[in-house]
């Protein structure tokens, strides 16, 4: 099969030059254009994704080939792209930074797995013909490695004046195409705190009002027929679309309650999907609001985001808490990563959570992040099979005696727990790149329904 697919990626030389400011704007632009625009986020970011969805009324999707393996990328792409004119793939970091020491799983990476060009976002605020040597070096790193990675354009940022630009433009004569020059404007600023930026699920109304400012900002700002004409440039894909498999039909269909709300927005679009495919009835359950778990309940599915910003409301959540035991007790299946681990805790920060698990979790000032290889531990519904997952937090949880590691991971050291049908863990997974996890989900709750 083969796709005509306009697509581009929009990187950078490295984070905070405004990526997220012009991938956000170029897809509310276009959108606002009429076009039908297919969000995309390269590595395991979930919070931009969210202001990805807002500015293109489709949902945010990664495209990470870490967690889900290079060769899923194009066929993810084209699932998230279906009936879509242009895809819009937001970079991660500086262009080249990938796991570890190496470009894996970096922009660079990604655009290249799909044959996208790269349009790079530069913050010029302290730059003037310099802006030449820079580009110039990220045009010939990636073309002179031979890793397909096609730099078509750029963007300039935080331009401070009139004078400025066109010294700007000067430098970059007959070297890159300026195809959007950006003033500063702090009415598009999106606040951020621990982790990143707040996610756009916490600040409704403010980030529909805030996504709309960009659109407009990049819509005066950026050539968009240019920015179109290097989408159109990417080469035909000859890939089939990804597409969740499809269990056979059988009744009855369990209900699995996935959570959602402004506590836990870190989740994969794919994963729903999936679980519908394996054969479930998926409920959003919001454990900020919720007093209980949708009737007949028999799988749980926990992700991540930021329970220690609403440990209060979700303490006092008692009923809610009570039912969350109770499915756990019958040894239903229950999936829970990061802020979902910290749900099913004795306490956060001191305060009463679902007390499934033997374990208390703090606030610590200490970020932990990366990828992780990982062996299971522990036999559950998950499987035997390695994976690989991400790690971002800045939490600590202090174990008691009464459950299973449910990994082994850097030099074999246990990590989460299993106990009966629950798997916890810090460890984020991408649904999409673990075959048969679905299935086996849906099984285990059919079995506990």
């Amino acid at each position: 099969m083969t796709t005509r697919l306009p697509r581009l990626v929009v990187a950078a030389p490295s984070s905070g030059a405004g990526k997220t400011t012009v991938a956000t704007g170029l897809m509310a632009a276009l959108t606002a254009r009429g076009l039908q625009v297919s969000p995309h986020k390269v590595g395991p970011d979930y919070i931009d994704p969210g202001y990805h969805a807002l500015a293109t009324g489709r949902p945010g999707r990664n495209l990470d080939p870490v967690l889900v393996g290079p060769e899923r990328l194009r066929p993810l792409l084209l699932h998230g792209a279906r009936g879509a004119d242009v895809a819009v793939v937001e970079g991660v970091m500086g262009l080249f930074d990938g796991r570890g020491s190496t470009t894996e799983g970096s922009s660079a990476h990604v655009a290249a797995l799909l044959g996208a060009p790269v349009l790079l976002v530069v913050d010029a605020s302290s730059m003037s013909h310099s802006v030449a040597a820079l580009v110039h070096g990220f045009a010939t790193y990636g073309g002179g490695r031979g890793d397909g990675v096609r730099l078509a354009g750029v963007v300039l940022n935080r331009v401070a004046s009139d004078r400025h630009e066109q010294l700007l433009r000067e430098a970059l004569d007959g070297s890159a195409p300026v195809l959007g020059v950006l003033r500063r404007d702090d009415d598009v600023a999106t606040p951020s705190r621990h982790l990143g930026l707040v996610p756009a699920a916490e600040r409704a109304p403010e980030a529909v009002a805030t996504v709309r400012r960009l659109g407009e900002l990049c819509a005066r700002s950026l050539d968009l027929d240019a920015i179109l004409r290097v989408a159109r440039s990417a080469p035909a894909l000859d890939d089939e679309p990804w597409t969740p498999p499809g269990a056979p039909r059988a009744d009855p269909r369990p209900v699995v309650a996935v959570a959602g709300g402004p506590a836990f927005t870190f989740s994969y679009a794919e994963t729903a999907e999936l679980l519908t495919g394996a054969g479930a009835d998926v409920a959003v359950v919001d454990p900020l609001r919720d007093e209980g778990l949708p009737a007949g309940t028999a799988g749980l599915v926990l992700g991540g985001g930021f329970p220690e910003v609403f440990a209060e409301q979700l303490s006092a959540n008692r009923g809610l808490h009570r039912d969350v035991a109770r499915l756990a007790a019958t040894g239903a299946p229950v999936a829970a990563e990061c802020a979902g681990l910290l749900y099913l805790c004795e306490r956060l920060d001191g305060l009463p959570m679902c007390g499934v698990l033997p374990a208390a979790a703090t606030m610590t000032p200490r970020l932990t992040l990366g990828y992780r290889s990982a062996e299971p531990a522990s036999g559950s519904w998950l499987g035997t099979t390695a994976v690989t997952g991400h790690e971002f937090h800045r939490t600590t949880v202090e174990p008691r005696a009464g459950a299973s590691p449910a990994w082994a991971v850097r030099d074999h050291l246990p990590e989460g727990w299993v106990s009966g049908g629950v798997h916890a863990s810090y460890l984020h997974l991408h649904w999409a790149g673990l075959p048969g996890i679905a299935d086996r989900f849906v099984a285990a709750a059919r079995a506990a329904a």
